[in-house]
């Protein structure tokens, strides 16, 4: 924990360097396939100090996120099994090292991908659940890479939008709201979204 805090010092420090820009783009890049730490406390560090930059922000913070996923999914596809269907020494240095990545976590989720497929991208996404576990997993069972792209896409932009638009049209004020409540409020609008379907899905 006192690593993570760490962390999360360090990249909330790149909000007040010349960097800020390049430094969201890096993080979100790197958060979508091994960093710990998501890209939103950058950006709205950024947004705050710029708020004119806000969609700029967010538009960057979005396609660095999305590239990022793909290098997840080429890691779960084409290093991450051996040719006897073992775990390799990349896959097994992850689950040692990378928070959020435990067997158990990684097994469960080839099932929710049989089951909501699109849906589950778009959780991760949108979401406080690690995403960079989803999208390596995404690669190693071999996910549609067409739709795993689109989910992310909707659901990175969403998150990352939806963040930067608050900030933009309520500042300061909104910030705390957002530290406090956000992560419940995103799963909460996933839950719902997600169930509306699954109803529609078994009533039709």
């Amino acid at each position: 924990m006192i690593l993570l805090r760490k962390l999360y010092d360090w990249v909330l420090s790149w909000a007040d360097t010349p960097y800020g820009g390049l430094a969201l783009f890096v993080l979100a890049f790197a958060e979508s396939s091994f960093f710990p730490i998501p890209p939103d406390a950058l950006l709205i560090a950024l947004v705050l100090g710029a708020r004119v930059k806000a969609f700029k922000y967010a538009a960057s913070c979005t396609a660095a996120s999305i590239t990022g996923a793909l290098l997840g999914y080429a890691i779960g596809h084409y290093v991450w099994w051996t040719p006897s269907n073992e775990f390799t020494s990349i896959a097994n240095f992850f689950f040692a090292n990378i928070p959020g990545f435990t067997h158990d976590a990684f097994n469960k989720i080839q099932q929710l991908y049989s089951e909501f497929d699109f849906w589950i991208i778009f959780s991760a996404g949108f979401t406080p659940l690690p995403y960079k576990v989803f999208t390596i997993s995404a690669g190693a069972f071999n996910i549609n890479l067409t739709m795993f792209v689109l989910a992310s896409l909707v659901s990175r932009g969403a998150r990352f939008f939806l963040v930067a638009l608050l900030i933009w049209k309520f500042g300061p004020a909104i910030k705390e709201f957002i530290d406090k409540y956000f992560n419940w409020l995103a799963i909460t609008f996933t839950i719902l979204l997600i169930g509306g379907f699954v109803v529609i899905k078994y009533l039709l």
